[in-house]
């Protein structure tokens, strides 16, 4: 039952789909003064950064290149990184071209772009967390969107323990699956929420 949930978690976090949970905030949820996305840029987005590296890594799995979509083989995790950096930086080439508050979606994006970079050249020795880089890097930009005391009041605390619950959970549920060790998640967490706060106080 727990590794069910653990997976489910697993699933539900992937590191391909916190983009697209971040822009869904931003644009709609969040009251930082972001326009609301239209519709076909929030799909472009998650064509963008979910369906086409997604579809490719599966492609690369099919075709024997990797053993499992699951990546659990280190030695086998850098191409598809170098596809989801690729498909990350254009999403966030796109989003540039976008009037959206400045230069904060494609501020957000570019740090993404960023940690994928840096885990795969950390990959190329040690097995480091990929979830763990994606909620470290949504918490990151959290922290700098709406840090405490915020204008935002109570609101701004019940996202804030949303997020580490969410950061929270993908860290036990990688741990439950024996997909990484706790340094490998801690210094996933770590990463990303350390990209996050650079790029966004540039």
């Amino acid at each position: 039952m727990k590794d069910h949930l653990a997976y489910g978690l697993s699933v539900l976090l992937h590191p391909l789909l916190v983009p697209t949970y971040l822009l869904l905030l931003l644009g709609y949820v969040l009251p930082i003064g972001v326009g609301q996305p239209p519709l076909t840029l929030l799909l472009q987005v998650w064509l963008l950064t979910f369906v086409l590296p997604g579809l490719l890594i599966w492609l690369l799995a099919r075709l024997g290149f990797i053993t499992s979509v699951e990546l659990p083989d280190r030695r086998q995790r850098t191409v598809p990184l170098l596809i989801a950096a690729a498909c990350f930086a254009a999403a966030t080439l796109l989003l540039a071209q976008v009037p959206l508050a400045g230069p904060l979606l494609s501020r957000l994006f570019g740090a993404i772009t960023l940690s994928v970079l840096l885990t795969i050249l950390i990959t190329l020795s040690w097995k480091i967390s990929a979830h763990g880089v994606g909620m470290g890097g949504a918490v990151g930009f959290l922290a700098l969107l709406l840090p405490l005391p915020s204008p935002a009041g109570p609101a701004a605390l019940g996202w804030w323990l949303i997020a580490l619950l969410a950061a929270a959970a993908v860290a036990w549920a990688r741990l439950q699956l024996r997909a990484h060790t706790p340094a490998q998640v801690a210094a996933g967490l770590a990463l990303g929420t350390g990209v996050a706060v650079a790029v966004g106080l540039m």
